[in-house]
Order: structure tokens, then sequence, then C-alpha cells
């Protein structure tokens, strides 16, 4: 079956575009997958990216199926249309795990050589198999691409020093504050992946006075496994007070406003915010405020250092090379279904024959040397077509195979709709540990969208400011 991805990134999109698309993506692969020529999606949303992998009916119109997904998107995120239509590139064939292996081998990151994407990958398609919306086709897809990934990993040195979204942020930060964070007073806003990754950045840098805030009440059991103080809403504008930084990863959606912030700060008290949350936690205005930086996501994409040119091109050549070796492989699985209708076909009238001959003559030897010879010359006959048909897949022709069969033959390929597995439907399918799946479906904690966040369990009234800080009168 076809593999398809429609990609919206930040290489061609801007973050709030990124944000508004990806809105409301839990529930968009059931959707998808209900009548329509799509069997299996598995959908990448962190806070550079949003992408759906599909794996499409044999004769699907491929410009139906991305209407059908621009038109799913744009009904459950607040985009247009045409804003989904043009934000979204459609991939196809080879280039589908050209993409995806470079993505997850962070060749495509906005900080080259990150390995937060791996596990923000691994997570999606455990997901996907958690919701039965994975085929075969999508986990082999992923599973190779996080060997590849590896592959990189092992025999470059692109990521070698570590280089995360997180520690290009918080580098940012302390260059900003011309100071180092050790003995820093931190507040964490957030309990996700990238929560735990900004908590052992910041411990990694001597910062010991991290205490963190869950909207959800998750932060003592989050602090609990990690360390820090957990911070309750009472708590919570006391904590900024004393904070030399300001790290939000929930994407609760529910902004902080720059007078929601002044009304916690003491006059003159210099705060380093860090806006991790690909639909920001944070109103634009807060770096507009005395004595208080706004560091974004898009100026980590802009300070994120560039690694060198040898490491990066032997990792597009271990990319390049595995896709073609994936691609080849998925071209050989996908003219199977011609080769075994070829084979039907024939022994079909290979049995009728042979019932003639059993009817006219019986069990006798003479019947069954005719039997054998006959069963020797079909194989024969197949053996050609059979090779033949592993040469055009190897070189991406197999429709070439599959659209003679038709013409002579008048048969159809064998073709069963791609079965969507779980995460244990299949020993050959390496299982996802429960631990490594997002905690809800409502969101994807690495793409700086916090599960906890999500409206439907958020603690505060829709009116309520947001992350618990009272709206003040301006000083």
């Amino acid at each position: 079956m076809p593999l398809l991805s429609l990609v919206a990134s930040h290489a061609d999109q801007d973050l709030e575009t990124i944000a508004r698309l990806s809105d409301g993506h839990a529930g968009l692969p059931s959707r998808l997958i209900d009548g329509t020529d799509i069997h299996g999606v598995v959908s990448l949303a962190t806070c550079n990216r949003f992408e759906l992998y599909l794996d499409v009916d044999r004769d699907a119109d491929l410009d139906a199926v991305r209407n059908a997904v621009v038109e799913t998107v744009a009904a459950d995120a607040p985009v247009s249309p045409e804003t989904a239509r043009t934000a979204f590139r459609m991939l196809s064939g080879r280039t589908v795990a050209e993409h995806l292996f470079a993505v997850v081998a962070g060749l495509d990151s906005a900080v080259i050589g990150e390995r937060e994407i791996a596990g923000q990958a691994r997570r999606a398609l455990g997901s996907a198999q958690a919701h039965h919306h994975a085929t075969g086709a999508l986990i082999r897809l992923f599973e190779t691409a996080a060997r590849t990934g590896k592959d990189v990993g092992a025999s470059t040195t692109l990521g070698a020093r570590g280089r995360s979204i997180v520690s290009v942020a918080l580098d940012l930060a302390a260059d900003i504050a011309s100071a180092p964070l050790a003995g820093a007073t931190a507040v964490v806003i957030g309990t996700g992946a990238y929560a735990g990754a900004t908590l052992a950045s910041l411990r990694e840098r001597g910062c010991t006075d991290i205490r963190v805030f869950s909207g959800s009440g998750r932060a003592a059991a989050f602090v609990a496994k990690r360390g820090g103080t957990a911070v309750d809403v009472a708590g919570l504008p006391a904590a900024i007070a004393q904070a030399d930084i300001l790290v939000g990863c929930s994407g609760s959606r529910r902004r902080v406003t720059a007078e929601q912030l002044a009304a916690a700060l003491p006059d003159g008290h210099p705060l380093t915010v860090v806006d991790l949350a690909l639909s920001r936690d944070f109103e634009p205005e807060v770096g507009d405020l005395p004595d208080v930086e706004l560091i974004t996501l898009e100026s980590v994409r802009l300070a994120a250092p560039s690694e060198a040119t040898l490491p990066v091109l032997q990792a597009m050549d271990i990319v390049s090379h595995a896709a073609a070796d994936f691609h080849d492989k998925q071209a050989a699985r996908d003219v199977d279904g011609a080769i075994v209708a070829l084979r039907r076909h024939t022994m079909a009238v290979l049995e009728t024959e042979l019932d003639r001959v059993r009817a006219q003559h019986g069990c006798t030897a003479a019947a069954e040397e005719v039997e054998f010879a006959m069963r020797r010359m079909v194989k024969s006959l197949l053996h050609v077509p059979t090779v033949r048909a592993k040469e055009l897949a190897a070189r991406g022709e197999q429709d070439t195979y599959i659209e003679g069969l038709r013409a002579v033959y008048g048969i159809e390929p064998i073709s069963r709709a791609p079965r969507r597995l779980d995460a244990t439907a299949a020993a050959t399918v390496p299982a996802v540990h429960p631990a490594d799946l997002p905690r809800q479906a409502t969101g994807t904690d690495d793409a700086g969208v916090d599960p906890e966040c999500d409206v439907s369990s958020c603690p505060f009234p829709p009116d309520a400011p947001p992350l618990g800080l009272s709206t003040p009168t301006r000083r």
C-alpha cells in the first residue's frame, strides 16, 4: 500500500500556523480513517512540526486524499481550508521515508542533531498503535526510522555535543542574563517531556532551587520522580516573585498576559522567561515588561548553532541509503499481491485441467505422469514472471507489472485492506512500553503541549486567569 506524508514544519511555516494546525490533532486519525481510502495514520506533532503519515489504498486518488486531510484538519483546527492547503507539503514514494528518517536523525530540526525528536517519533507511533491507527507498513516505516537515527548517532559525530531545543534555550537565557544559571531559582510550568528535559538541563547547570507548577495537580508526582519542589495555584505568584528564570512547557493555550505577570513581580526584579510551548504559554507583550527578557521557540531557532558540514553529509548519506533500502523492500511487498494473484490464476487453470485428466483416466500411472509433467511445466512458466516482478519492483516499476497482469490476464492483485495493529498485535513488531506512550490521547507532551493542560482537564474555569495568576490593576 502506498505511503504518503503531509508535512508542515518550521522550514517553511511560522510556528503559530503549526500550532493552529495541530490543535485538536488527537482525534484526527480516527476521523481520517473512517469512510476514506486511508487505512492508517501516525500523527507527529512537535514544537517545530505537524506531520501526518498515511497508509492509503493502492488505487486511491492522491489529490483526493490530500483534500480529505486538509478538510478534516480545517474542520478540527482554527485554520481556514486554504491555510491548511498551503501549509502542508505532500510527500509520496521514497521521499516519505527520506523525510522521516532525516527528521528522526535530527537533520530537519531547528537544532541540528538534537535527539529529542527520536523520542517524539517513538511516542507518536506508540500512540497510533495503542489506538489501532497504525498499519504494518507504518510500523515498519517508523521502526526503520528509529534504527536509522541510531545508526546516524553511532556512525557520526552529529549531535555529539548533546544540543537540544531545551539546552539551546537555557544557554541563551544564561547569555541574556550575563550570568550562569548555577544557584538561580527556577520555576517550570508543565509536567510533560519538555518539563522533564528542562529540569534535567537546569540541574546540569547547577540550578538546585527548581519549583514546578502543574495546572491539573501533577506537580507532586512529577517532582517525586525527578526532584524539585511542587507549587500549587496559591503558591505560584510567590514562586514567580522569587524566580530568576521562568520556563513554560505546558501549552495550555491560555496565555499569561503582561499584566498578570507584572502583578507577581516585585519592582526591579529581573526575570528571564523561556516559552517552550508551541502554542505559547506567554503573550508576546510579556517581553515588553521592564526587567523581563522573553525567549521563544523562534528565538531558539535563530540562535541554534550550526553543525560541522562533514557529520551532516555523513548523516545524509546514511539516511539516503536507508530510505532507498526501505523503499525497495516496500515495493517488493507491494508486488507480492500481483505474484500471488498470478499464481492463483495459473494454478486454478491447472487444477481444472487435472480434474479432466483424473475424470477420464482415473488414478492410473499415466494420469500421475501427466499431472507431474503439468505441475512442473506450470512451475517453470511462473518462474520468469516472478523474477521479473521482483526486478521491476526494485526499480519502482511495480505498477507496470500490475497493469500488465490486468491487460493480459484480466486479473487483479490480491489486495487486502491493511490491518491496523495495536502494540502487541504482531510478534514481529517491537512492543512499545506503556511508559513511552503519552499519558492522554489529547496531546503529545514532547510538542511543548502538556497533556495535563488540555482544556477539558484544566482545573481553571474558562474565564479564570491562566496558571493561577490574578489579573492586576496596572501598577
